[in-house]
């Protein structure tokens, strides 16, 4: 309570100080018209060298919000055009209106090939996705960005809730907030994914990746360690969280959110210049967030801090530092696992099993104390107009201590050999961390130019980078607490408690205890190059040399590390893209390759070597009607090889294993973000992905994996916002995802487990002015009950309402 009450004071002393920067700004307003007096759309619009800016909408019309009292000069300006500029002066609290009539008219502006469109739920261009700045149409490669103006229109809160966006991404764990264990983990392409990555370089966090510093987030797909390694990545792609960063001028805003199962957040945006020459500036994005849940005993609470300062020296150098901290208390939610072959229950799905879906199985809450710290620096230098240098710091340490209950069920047989198949009862069982903590540092040096071999253009990106994992992570665990009734009504349901584990575990002659008490060193070195070989074809090639050095594990006793080992990879990928419309329609294909660094030796003596992944995409890219309609659809085709299996021929080593396995995973992901009529904005996605074993164990050869999600996904949202009238700023928006039915157990010995096929649809309404926001959404506002999960079933939350309300400065 002390920190609650803390935090209060604080957030009312900041708004209160907030309110009074807030009357220094003004708002710049205005109209472009074409030479015959037609509106003039989709024109740029700014204040030359400040960053402050915004698009024309329909009927011509603008406004900058945010602008501090000085003098600037407004620049209207967009392809095809010349550029228009007057100077303009403002005074404290004073809106200006300036209007401009560019020297085109209507006709000859319709056919300009316009940068810039109004479709605010696209991202044109990706510094990260390539490690160079390169528009999707010229990338070779899929990805989906989630703008802020989505999660504001979706009051998204989370990397979970934006994720809902990102086709054929979808959730299977919620966060267990356990030190080196990251956040959520997704599956994208048939395989298991989290976002470990920020601003291109390492990121992890401990507990949920919260939203209150993020202005983008991006999904990449595919094998992607040629430019990001492999630590950080999946073969089905990476998650990039993409953060605000200081702008000039004084600005933010404030927040408050609440909801069903006493939720309640509040958060903060607030940037300001340090310097009187305004060569520095800070911004500073906080957060609290309580959330309970339809489960009783089931919560997550915590504080979220981000940091951040840009120091610009000169026109060649600059500098920017920021920081992630972020602490809590929180409890899982209930993971029902299987270590019963599915013949024995009686049922093969979860809507069958009869779980009590609000029961958290749990006498009180089994409390798990977290806490992250992630600290950021890079430096930017100009060598001149095609080359320059970014060197980049991270510095990452996370902890856990406390329980991690997870559930699972047991036959009747169990208990009774001659019962029929059923499946009154669950275990309750415990895994939890004592005070485990893992530090990963990265340092990242990348050469960005850009050269021409006779009249063939060249942008390169040279990189080095060095990755250090150092882990101090310690798991004890016990399989079987006690059995209760799977419909919470048992006699000893109030038993399984923290203050009764505790004393379970303090009679246990020997407790099983797991650590990762290990150091690894990556050093590694890239390049990547994209060609033009003319303006509409293009080439990218890329390789990257890894060197992989782990120390082996150990424990807290000091004892000596033992399973050290070294390998070396290297890593090509290649694309291709041509353009029948120029900037407008591509056909694109890659290579893109990811590994993974295995350790052991086979049943020959041999030492294991990388596995790797492999995959051969084909597709189109569109970007039409002046950016109003953007898409994608490819095919992919991903071979992983060299897994490492079990090899029972070895009549005297049952247990030796030998590294022939196969994983196929191939699919379509088809995406549409649309802008068809003004104040109209429209996401779609539909994803299939098809997945088999090969050279398995006849458990599981030629089988789907168990680990890959529903084979089919799709998401939806539309929002409309009114842009003009008696109704302008407010809107309303709708959509909802569904997948398909999910083998989360598919074996021979185990049988076949499914959670069943879901829709689940989502709502918001909002009010958007120019200096608050008030907004409210509904979640699964049909209540269907409906499960995720990768080897396991878990619960997901009924119908939930949410509110908020903010004021911007």
């Amino acid at each position: 309570m002390p920190k609650i009450r803390l935090f209060c004071i604080t957030f009312f002393l900041t708004f209160a100080s907030l309110l009074s920067f807030a009357q220094q700004f003004s708002t710049i307003s205005g109209t472009v018209t074409t030479s015959d007096g037609k509106p003039a759309a989709y024109i740029s619009v700014g204040l030359k060298g400040k960053g402050l800016g915004n698009v024309t909408n329909e009927k011509g019309i603008f406004e900058i919000q945010r602008v501090k009292p000085g003098a600037y000069i407004l620049r209207v300006s967009a392809v095809g055009i010349q550029n228009i500029e007057k100077p303009v002066a403002i005074t404290a609290g004073e809106n200006k209106t300036v209007d401009f009539v560019i020297n085109q008219n209507s006709n000859q502006l319709n056919e300009v090939n316009i940068n810039q469109g109004v479709n605010k739920y696209i991202t044109k261009k990706s510094e990260f996705v390539s490690k160079m700045p390169l528009n999707n149409l010229e990338n070779p490669q899929v990805y989906t960005t989630i703008t802020k103006e989505t999660m504001a229109d979706q009051l998204v809160f989370s990397v979970d809730d934006a994720a809902r966006n990102a086709t054929g991404v979808q959730k299977m764990w919620e966060s267990t907030s356990r030190g080196g264990d990251g956040g959520a983990y997704y599956a994208s392409r048939g395989f298991i994914a989290q976002a470990k990555l920020r601003n291109g370089i390492a990121g992890n966090v401990t507990g949920r990746n919260d939203a209150a510093n993020l202005e983008n987030v991006e999904f990449i797909k595919g094998p992607s360690a040629t430019l990001f390694g492999s630590t950080l990545t999946s073969y089905g792609g990476l998650i990039n969280r993409i953060t605000k960063k200081p702008f000039e001028g004084v600005g933010g805003a404030v927040s408050f959110s609440t909801g069903s199962y006493d939720f309640n957040r509040v958060s903060t945006d607030f940037n300001f210049p340090v310097d009187k020459d305004n060569h520095i500036y800070a911004r500073l994005n906080t957060s609290y967030n309580y959330k309970g849940s339809f489960q009783e005993n089931v919560y997550d609470k915590g504080f979220f801090i981000a940091p951040s300062l840009s120091y610009k020296v000169n026109d060649k150098l600059d500098f920017v530092f920021d920081a992630e901290i972020a602490n809590g208390r929180n409890t899982l939610k209930p993971f029902v696992f299987f270590y019963f072959p599915i013949a024995q229950l009686g049922f093969d799905r979860a809507d069958q099993a009869g779980i009590a879906y609000d029961k958290s199985f749990t006498g009180d809450a089994m409390k798990q104390k977290y806490n992250s710290s992630n600290f950021f620096g890079q430096a930017n230098y100009k060598f001149n107009d095609n080359w320059s240098s970014h060197t980049s710091f991270s510095s990452n340490y996370s902890f856990s201590n406390g329980r991690g209950t997870y559930l699972f069920l047991v036959p009747n047989s169990y208990f009774d050999p001659k019962a029929s198949p059923g499946a009154d009862n669950l275990s309750r069982a415990d895994q939890s961390t004592d005070n485990s903590k893992i530090f990963t540092y990265e340092v990242q040096q990348n050469f960005n130019g850009a050269f021409n071999l006779g009249s063939i253009k060249n942008r390169v990106v040279l990189g080095l980078d060095f990755l250090r994992q150092n882990s101090d992570q310690l798991f004890y665990s016990i399989d079987t607490f006690d059995i209760t009734n799977k419909n919470g009504t048992g006699a000893n349901y109030n038993n399984f408690t923290e203050t009764n584990l505790a004393a379970f575990y303090a009679a246990l002659p020997n407790v099983s205890k797991y650590p990762y008490n290990f150091k690894t060193n990556t050093y590694s070195a890239y390049v990547s190059d994209v060609i033009s070989v003319t303006d509409r074809l293009i080439a990218l090639a890329a390789l990257r040399v890894d060197r992989f050095d782990n120390k082996g594990n150990s424990d807290r006793a000091g004892s000596a590390p033992k399973g050290a080992y070294k390998q070396t990879v290297f890593s090509p990928k290649f694309g291709l893209v041509f353009q029948p419309i120029k900037d407008q329609l591509s056909l694109f294909a890659n290579y893109q390759n990811g590994f993974n660094n295995v350790n052991g030796i086979d049943y020959k003596g041999d030492s294991f070597k990388a596995e790797q992944a492999n995959q051969m995409e084909g597709g189109i890219k569109t970007n039409i009607f002046n950016g109003k309609l953007t898409g994608s659809v490819s095919y992919y085709y991903i071979k992983v090889k060299d897994i490492v299996r079990g090899y029972n021929q070895d009549a005297n080593n049952p247990n030796a294993q030998i590294q022939d396995g196969n994983k196929i995973s191939k699919g379509i992901e088809a995406e549409v973000i649309a802008n068809p009529v003004d104040g109209l904005n429209i996401i779609a996605g539909f994803a299939y992905n098809d997945n088999h074993l090969e050279n398995a164990s006849p458990d599981v050869e030629g089988r789907r994996d168990a680990y890959s999600a529903a084979p089919y996904s799709a998401n939806l949202w539309i929002s409309y916002k009114f842009n003009a009238g008696s109704l302008k700023g407010f809107g309303l928006g709708a959509g909802g995802n569904y997948a398909s039915d999910n083998k989360i157990v598919n074996s021979v010995s185990q049988g076949v487990f499914i959670l069943p096929a879901f829709e689940v649809f989502n709502a918001s309404v909002f009010y958007d002015h120019s200096r608050f926001r008030i907004g409210v959404k509904a979640d699964n506002f049909t209540n269907q009950k409906y499960w995720t999960g990768y080897s396991t079933m878990n619960a997901q939350d009924l119908r939930t309402f949410t509110g908020s309300i903010t004021y911007k400065f």
